[in-house]
């Protein structure tokens, strides 16, 4: 390996957005995340719609779904 073109591999603080947060490594000191394991719902078990565009309402309305 070449020496000093590689990043500096550090601690990783990962923040979601349902209030959850761990550590791993990365090369940057902190993270921000919208889906982790502890809201995802394949490991919760439950649906829930992730969707900031409103594009989940406008499909329902297309097709009149409930």
């Amino acid at each position: 390996m070449k020496k000093d073109i590689h990043p500096e591999y550090m601690l990783c603080k990962v923040i979601c957005a349902c209030g959850n947060s761990f550590e791993t490594k990365s090369t940057v000191a902190e993270r921000s995340i919208d889906i982790c394991n502890e809201c995802h719902p394949f490991f919760t078990g439950s649906e829930k719609i992730v969707d900031a565009a409103g594009r989940v309402e406008k499909f329902k309305n297309k097709y009149k779904l409930s």
